[in-house]
């Protein structure tokens, strides 16, 4: 009996030893049966390309520039007197001749009758001696005259030649002095700050009275390095070289001028050459002071190859471009930069002009990489200009 129970157990762990066994062969089985996955291709990077052209690029130098008054005037009394009335306004566009401001003129309208009357006495006493000295003349030629007696009489004449004379100038000088009391614009320009009002005493020439700047035409004063000098003035003497500025909040077609100023010396201190550009400024959107992105144009470069600004990438080894293959796949090209212009720039080496670069999603690209492709414009949007070329 008891042989018989011990069987019975080995027997039964026989059984559960072998069900195990056969379960964990099943699931060995059922692993094997499912296949590694395989990784498949990344999807398109979706990319914003241009196409390289060729374009006609002016050869510029650029700078920061100022705008100057044509021409500053202060204006100053030449008599002294009471201010009785003016004739204009604080920031008014005044013309060369315009009345600004009137002295009291009734002292000097005194002054005229005076001298005016002096110079009428005089000419009578002058009338006078002529007479007696022809007088003295016949009588001599009778020789009822002596020689002493000519010689007074011609010393008085000339004298009072001379007492006229002086008269005469007197008067001339206090009509100048009238006509002084009526203070002009000597330029056409605009007014600045009002520095005397009616009823004060302007004392000459000592107190400025106003300010006047000429702004038809105006002035923009830049500088640009020194070693540009010799091509600035080997172009001058060829033809007329043109200034572009733009400034902040521009509106409208930029402001052109003409180079007509290259300074005499090149500053020791900063290696720095100063020019001016004079410009119409017609409709006065330059302004005295104002700070202005001056653009000298040199000369031009024909049929440049330009792309997009966007499209060129700075790299360890130099800039470079994506150009997008046949199979629109892309391939890095390093490439020479040039001068830049309304957005575009100019590739001297690296580049033909009909391939296609990417201008927008540079950061997912690598060599090789399939892209996506949408087309962009090559030059930008004048909203977009006019916000980069802001001081």
């Amino acid at each position: 009996m008891i042989q018989t129970q011990s069987s019975s157990r080995k027997s039964h762990a026989l059984q559960l030893a072998a069900a195990l066994f056969a379960s964990a062969i099943g699931l060995t089985g059922c692993t094997r049966k499912e296949p590694a996955k395989k990784a498949g291709p990344p999807p398109p990077v979706p990319v914003v390309v241009a196409e390289a052209r060729e374009k006609d690029m002016p050869v510029q130098l650029r700078a920061i520039g100022n705008v100057m008054a044509y021409s500053t005037v202060t204006i100053r009394s030449q008599v002294t007197g009471q201010l009785a009335k003016l004739h204009i306004q604080e920031g008014q566009d005044v013309k060369a001749g315009d009345s600004l401001f009137t002295i009291d003129q009734r002292p000097f309208i005194g002054q005229v009758a005076h001298t005016r009357a002096d110079l009428e006495r005089d000419k009578s006493q002058l009338e006078s001696a002529r007479l007696d000295y022809e007088r003295k003349l016949k009588l001599f030629a009778s020789k009822v005259s002596s020689q002493d007696e000519i010689e007074k009489a011609e010393a008085a004449y000339k004298t009072l030649q001379s007492v006229v004379l002086g008269s005469g100038a007197a008067y001339s000088n206090a009509l100048l002095n009238l006509d002084w009391t009526t203070i002009r614009s000597p330029i056409s320009g605009r007014t600045g700050n009002l520095l005397a009002h009616e009823g004060n005493i302007a004392k000459a020439p000592d107190d400025a009275l106003l300010s006047i700047n000429q702004v038809q035409p105006i002035y923009v004063s830049f500088s640009v390095p020194e070693q540009f000098l010799p091509i600035i003035r080997r172009r001058m003497s060829e033809t007329k070289l043109t200034v572009d500025v733009t400034f902040a909040n521009q509106e409208g077609t930029p402001p052109r001028g003409e180079l007509t100023f290259v300074d005499n010396s090149v500053n020791p201190n900063t290696g720095m050459i100063q020019l001016k550009a004079t410009f119409p400024n017609t409709d006065n959107s330059l302004w005295p002071g104002q700070f202005v992105r001056a653009s000298l144009t040199l000369s031009q470069r024909p049929r440049s190859v330009v792309v997009p600004s966007e499209a060129i990438q700075p790299g360890q080894n130099g800039d470079f471009v994506f150009v997008v293959k046949a199979d629109q796949s892309v391939e890095v090209r390093r490439v020479k930069p040039g001068t830049v212009d309304g957005g575009v720039t100019v590739v001297d080496e690296g580049l033909q002009a009909g391939e296609t670069v990417v201008v927008d999603g540079q950061l997912r690209l690598m060599p090789g990489a399939k892209i996506n492709a949408k087309p962009a414009v090559i030059e930008k949007p004048a909203q977009i200009a006019k916000e980069e070329a802001k001081p």
